[in-house]
């Protein structure tokens, strides 16, 4: 299994002064997708800019509490392996597997440390 970070999201308040934040701070560029709470993250503000990470309104967050920091995914060869594995070493699922249409299937979950991660099987035929 070759697991790395593959996207990150920031819990936000206020789109339009996050993306002010960040557009100022790291020269981000970002991306209407679906819902107007909802910004993917681009790594520049040309046409070209890599897709890194998203802007999302807390009412995505599957915790109550404020979350502080951010929501990371890691990309995982079997979801559901995964989701065993999370069970069987001591975390807590928040989230069941969900398909995200066209991308593929997350689950999130709490590690033992508290910690919200996000597990995501990459799949474009994913419906």
């Amino acid at each position: 299994m070759n697991t790395k970070l593959t996207h990150f999201a920031i819990h936000i308040d206020d789109m339009e002064r996050a993306k002010n934040f960040y557009g100022e701070v790291f020269n981000w560029g970002f991306n209407a997708y679906g819902q107007s709470d909802f910004m993917q993250i681009q790594s520049n503000k040309s046409d070209t800019g890599e897709i890194v990470g998203a802007l999302q309104s807390r009412i995505y967050a599957p915790v109550p509490d404020k979350i502080i920091g951010l929501e990371c995914t890691f990309n995982v060869e079997d979801i559901d392996d995964t989701i065993e594995r999370v069970k069987s070493y001591g975390g807590k699922m928040l989230m069941p597997k969900t398909v995200i249409p066209n991308v593929g299937w997350i689950a999130k979950f709490l590690d033992t440390e508290g910690n919200l991660i996000c597990a995501m099987q990459y799949d474009s035929k994913a419906s």
